[in-house]
């Protein structure tokens, strides 16, 4: 089994989602599907319990940082009680276009954590341009999880590891000129690796101009073999032995 640790497919998302849901299972591929706000979540929901290869994980991302109420939070902490729901997520920090509502971003931030640790849940978190405060912020709390599609440097992820986190590693690893990811991995290893394919976001290079899927997999999963002077087989064992134990899956 393969195991796509990041994902959006759900109706709101990808039309074709189910279809979607049942070509991975065909493929022997397990997909944590991410909610981002009220409307996603639900959406994921649904489909974790519908589909044997399909878990959720369910979190509040900062694009909505600004409009989340308490009724929100509560709804989520009702969610998370779910036995189809193994980590919250997305959630994290963003500042690519701005640190304008960098403060209202951290609060919804903590908020998502004090939910993970309430009911003993790994987080699945998302960091651009921000790495420093996600840092900071992550060390007050006694939580586990992966930085998705992680884009900072080696030194950094090693003290993310030191927290308990994996790194997810996607398609961008097999984007020309991506040599800070890749020399990442080769300082790293493979054994706090997770991969990941962001669909329909984040295409491998190959698939450049199309969207995403986890049928994917197979390119980012080739380049870390490449690149670590592993068998693909090694890869797949060892991201997979490193999902079910961060999981519990």
């Amino acid at each position: 089994m393969i195991i796509d640790t990041h994902c959006h497919i759900y109706k709101s998302e990808m039309e074709n989602a189910e279809e979607i849901i049942r070509e991975a299972a065909n493929n022997d591929i397990i997909l944590i599907l991410n909610g981002t706000d009220p409307k996603s979540n639900a959406e994921v929901l649904e489909l974790a319990k519908k589909y044997e290869n399909a878990y959720a994980a369910l979190g509040y991302f900062y694009t909505f940082a600004d409009e989340i109420s308490d009724e929100d939070i509560s709804l989520l902490d009702n969610q998370l009680n779910n036995d189809n729901v193994i980590a919250v997520g997305e959630i994290g920090l963003d500042y690519y276009k701005g640190k304008e509502n960098k403060d209202s971003q951290i609060e919804l931030f903590e908020k998502m954590l004090n939910l993970a640790e309430k009911h003993d849940l790994p987080v699945i978190v998302h960091s651009r341009k921000a790495m420093q405060d996600t840092f900071d912020v992550l060390k007050k709390h006694n939580v586990v999880g992966t930085l998705h599609s992680y884009q900072g440097s080696a030194e950094m992820a090693e003290q993310f590891i030191k927290l308990g986190f994996y790194i997810g590693v996607g398609g961008t690893i097999t984007h020309k000129n991506n040599k800070k990811t890749i020399k990442m991995l080769n300082n790293l290893g493979i054994n706090q690796v997770v991969v990941e394919t962001d669909s329909p976001y984040l295409p491998p290079e190959e698939k450049i101009g199309e969207e995403n899927s986890p049928m994917n997999l197979k390119y980012i999963v080739g380049k870390i073999a490449e690149e670590l002077n592993m068998s693909e087989e090694e890869v797949l064992k060892t991201t997979a032995e490193n999902t079910r134990r961060l999981f519990k899956i």
